[in-house]
Formats: structure tokens, C-alpha cells, sequence
């Protein structure tokens, strides 16, 4: 399915994980307990992202096949 907005979806989803990547290897370095619990804040605000973006994606993605669905009804 062509979308150009569940495109912008994806993409934004591929920039979190990417980030999720970097803020990990980051913790993994870190040995200051206050720099970790600040990464660790940061991580847990991206997967909360990243939930909606997927709750979104759901909703548009069967909001179109119900479009198509009742098109091809008609």
C-alpha cells in the first residue's frame, strides 16, 4: 500500500530506532550514574514516541483498507 503518510510514519519510526541505537550505546559507556538516568529518561520518552507512532500507524493503515474495501464494493 502506497501512503505518503504512513511513509512519514515509518521513516519517523527508522529515525527512532536508529537514536534508540545511539542513546544504548551511549548508556553502555557511561559510568556517571546522573548522565545514565538522564539516557535512560531520554530512551523511555523515544519508546513512548514510538508507541504512538505505531497506535497511528495501525489506525491509518486500517482506516485505508476500509476505504478500499467499501471502493471496491461500489
Amino acid at each position: 500500500m502506497n501512503d505518503p503518510y504512513l511513509d512519514e510514519l515509518k521513516n519517523e519510526f527508522k529515525e527512532y530506532s536508529s537514536e534508540l541505537k545511539t542513546l544504548r550505546n551511549k548508556l553502555l559507556k557511561s559510568n556517571s550514574p546522573e548522565e545514565q538516568s538522564k539516557i535512560i529518561l531520554k530512551i523511555d520518552n523515544i519508546a513512548k514516541e514510538m508507541e504512538k507512532n505505531q497506535r497511528q500507524s495501525i489506525k491509518v493503515t486500517k482506516s485505508r483498507l476500509k476505504e478500499m474495501k467499501n471502493k471496491s464494493k461500489k
